[in-house]
């Protein structure tokens, strides 16, 4: 999979897509896109294969004059089941949301909100996206991030 951002990097008030790609083929090709958003910036899949996260900018990178702005970015969880990927849910996030990371065991989404200095904490529950509440607070910005498997 792929995270399409037609803004060269930035939200710009167009629809944007996760491309689904077949790395079997040979060569490797497109085999769908799944609509997910404004501006899909980081992008991580859970360690069990079952789901994929997307962070969307959704104007939070804009000028707050632009007519397209908003204070906040947002998540979208996507299910994986073989070559079918579907949205499932969209939640909001903080300010200019990048890095996107899986727990090991798959439960958890950690996303990084460059603007806010801190990292959402949401949780998976069967289908759903649930936001925890939580935050964990940072003393920079956050850019990027990658979880360990242990």
């Amino acid at each position: 999979m792929t995270a399409d951002n037609g803004g060269a990097g930035s939200a710009d008030n167009n629809i944007d897509t996760i491309s689904i790609i077949d790395m079997t083929a040979n060569p490797p090709r497109v085999l769908d896109k799944v609509v997910v958003g404004d501006g899909p910036e980081g992008f991580a899949i859970s360690p069990r294969g079952d789901f994929a996260a997307a962070a969307l900018l959704r104007g939070s990178n804009a000028s707050k004059k632009a007519f397209f702005y908003n204070k906040n970015g947002s998540t979208v969880l996507l299910r994986i089941d073989g070559n079918k990927v579907t949205k499932v849910k969209e939640l909001e996030v903080g300010g200019l949301p990048e890095p996107v990371a899986f727990t090991p065991d798959g439960k958890y989404i950690y996303v990084g909100n460059f603007l806010d200095k801190n990292f959402s904490i949401l949780r998976i529950d069967g289908n759903d996206l649930v936001d925890t509440g939580k935050k964990l607070m940072l003393d920079g910005h956050p850019a990027a991030a990658r979880m360990s498997p242990k």
